[in-house]
């Protein structure tokens, strides 16, 4: 049983406002007071925390996030009125049901759905259900005394063995999520050549390493492209260095530059130094709905005009395709362009991933499994506002034979909950950001924890590697 639920305002990656629960339970209650009692020192062992993320880029059909729009705290960003739903609405209401953690979840997130009564959550907030759906599954877990990722498994029906994902680090920030003048958002690292979550971690934190390297020289040295932003002194020259090297909202490196040839030739270069060339795939999350500008694609949307076609966008994937080892495509078209994304599935030789386009909603996995838009699902959980309902959206996909990719967002927190999830669901792949930054390594640390506690357990633990898109048919 549910004993108490509390909602408190915290801050993000991006320093802006999200929504913090935390629920005790009556087997929690009961622990504190036992400790309390035998004057033991303690934490809130019983309470479960869990933190909302939040997006940048984020898609129209998303649930609605809410936020209070007093422009004298926090710019408008609070969420005193998810907190305060949580507090006054979905708290005492949830404490007066009989719902069990360790068996109901997906009653608790129908109740929650109820409780809110809209399509997209706007009432009460998907924040402030979210947080409460990701602590309710937390505590189920452990009233079950299993971890996180087994409870999860459970609850999607999901086979053993356990798959552990490929981590995608985006190691060059654009769009939205950088200062530069990049119009393409994400290119991605993925170290499919790994034997499991650990090694590949290593191969990822390496090449960034070598990328920081390879981005100093090019944008450091005397005669290269550095003339072109900034006079010959050597004080000058210096600082460009350092900003050369500066991040994104994703930890990635967002150096000077505008097209997305030259982020892939950055890091053939630096998988050539780190000697790992042949193991490291790449992957790019272009997320077009940002630069979609009526019917066309402005590519330099950050700086001058370079509007581009549909057909064009797709002779630039293509090119990219064959001089590259790309291995998934995120976003490559507007979400209500449907009939670019049905043109380039045709003949599309890596996985397509929907995000702005599916928005992690059955409803339009449906749609575009109808208009054979896409062949893999990307999973935000904050996109849909319930635990239980991006599972039944990832088992939805994974009926269609499509792949499904876990996914972080660019306004986190340190909240780990998401490496469990693609351990449960076996997705085979999931992308946090670069191997840089805590809210973004706290998942990949998961994950390193995750696989040594089940080879610890004696438990087959498989790691998916090349096949990270058939890792749910293992």
């Amino acid at each position: 049983m549910i004993r108490s639920i509390h909602a408190a305002q915290r801050l993000d990656s991006r320093g802006c406002p999200t929504v913090q629960v935390e629920l005790t339970t009556e087997k929690g209650e009961k622990l504190l007071s036992y400790l309390s009692q035998m004057d033991l020192p303690h934490t809130k062992t019983g309470t479960f925390r869990a933190l909302v993320p939040s997006g940048a880029s984020t898609g129209a059909n998303e649930a609605v996030e809410l936020r209070d729009g007093d422009e004298c705290a926090y710019g408008g960003r609070g969420v005193q009125g998810a907190i305060s739903n949580i507090q006054n609405v979905i708290g005492p209401n949830l404490l007066e049901s009989d719902f069990r953690v360790d068996t109901d979840q997906k009653k608790i997130d129908q109740f929650l759905k109820n409780l809110d009564g809209t399509k997209n959550k706007e009432r009460l907030g998907a924040n402030a259900i979210l947080g409460v759906s990701m602590a309710c599954a937390r505590a189920g877990a452990a009233h079950s005394g299993i971890p996180l990722y087994e409870f999860l498994r459970r609850e999607a029906g999901a086979k053993k063995p356990f798959v552990m994902p490929v981590p995608f680090f985006n190691v060059l920030n654009g769009g939205v999520h950088s200062g530069n003048e990049m119009a393409f958002q994400e290119t991605m690292i993925a170290p499919v050549g790994a034997s499991s979550i650990t090694e590949a971690v290593r191969m990822g934190s390496e090449v960034y390493q070598h990328l920081k390297k390879v981005i100093t020289e090019k944008f450091g040295s005397s005669g290269q492209p550095i003339s072109k932003y900034l006079r010959s002194s050597q004080a000058q020259k210096l600082t460009f260095k350092k900003q050369a090297i500066g991040i994104g909202d994703e930890g990635g490196f967002a150096p000077p530059i505008s097209e997305p040839h030259e982020a892939l030739d950055l890091l053939v270069q630096a998988v050539s130094n780190s000697g790992l060339s042949g193991k490291i795939k790449f992957a790019i999350d272009p997320a077009s709905s940002e630069f979609f500008r009526e019917g066309k694609y402005d590519i330099g949307f950050k700086s001058t005009t370079n509007l581009k076609t549909a057909k064009e966008m797709i002779g630039l994937y293509q090119s990219l395709l064959e001089e590259y080892p790309i291995v998934l495509l995120e976003d490559p078209f507007a979400e209500n362009d449907w009939d670019s994304w049905s043109e380039f599935n045709k003949a599309c030789p890596v996985e397509l991933v929907g995000d702005d386009l599916l928005v992690t909603n059955p409803e339009y996995v449906q749609i575009a499994r109808q208009k054979d838009a896409c062949n893999a699902m990307l999973l935000k959980i904050n996109q849909i506002g319930t635990i239980s309902e991006a599972i039944e959206a990832a088992n939805l996909a994974y009926s269609y034979n499509w792949s499904v990719f876990v996914s972080h967002r660019s306004g986190e927190t340190t909240d780990d909950f998401i490496a469990d999830l693609a351990v449960g669901l076996g997705t085979g792949h999931l992308k946090s950001g670069a191997p840089c930054r805590g809210e973004r390594v706290v998942k990949y640390n998961r994950l390193m924890d995750i696989e040594a506690e089940i080879l610890a357990d004696g438990e087959k633990c498989l790691f998916a590697g090349s096949k990270f898109k058939n890792a749910s048919r293992f």
